[in-house]
């Protein structure tokens, strides 16, 4: 079975945030995730923001998207 638990490295240990149900002596197997820092996420879609402008015709691409939609071809019968 696969869960995620969290945790907290203090220490040189990792403390359990929550209950598990292991045998004592039952292995695991920990796979650390760093989550990111807040301000540099915020920089990084600030700096993207924008980056994709002029690269698609969306009012071409609602005229497609709606017209396949009304084509009578896509109708399955089961």
């Amino acid at each position: 079975m696969v869960r995620e638990i969290r945790a907290r490295f203090h220490g040189g240990r990792i403390e359990l945030l929550e209950e598990v149900s292991l045998r004592e002596g039952e292995e695991v197997i920990v796979t650390v995730k760093e989550e990111g820092d807040p301000l540099v996420s915020k920089e990084a879609f600030v700096k993207a923001a924008g980056a994709w402008k002029g690269s698609l015709d969306f009012e071409a691409y609602l005229r497609d998207l709606y017209a396949s939609r009304r084509d009578p071809g896509r109708h399955v019968n089961l």
